[in-house]
């Protein structure tokens, strides 16, 4: 486990189920939300999270697309209860994250 990452919290765990479509071989979520304390989207309890994932899915595939996929797979979870969503994607051959 990661700093901030606590495997009961229901947020954490809907994002790391959506995610498994793209069948990571590396997937660490950092809540950063306690670093946007007052900020207008943090407001309501909407949270701030930092993503590194590693996935032969995103093998061929530019930053836009690989943070594109990420999107698509997380969208309904967006802009409540995730604000924000801070993504590094790279691949297992590479680990070359964007």
């Amino acid at each position: 486990m990661n700093a901030g990452d606590n495997a009961l919290d229901p947020v954490l765990q809907q994002l790391r189920q959506r995610l498994q479509v793209l069948s990571p071989s590396g997937l660490t979520l950092i809540d950063e939300s306690h670093l946007h304390i007052g900020h207008a989207g943090a407001q309501g309890g909407a949270r701030h999270f930092r993503l590194r994932i590693v996935s032969n899915q995103f093998h061929g595939l530019s930053t836009l697309a690989r943070h594109r996929l990420v999107y698509d797979c997380v969208r309904d979870l967006m802009p409540h209860p995730v604000h924000a969503l801070a993504i590094e994607a790279g691949t297992p051959s590479t680990e070359g994250l964007s």
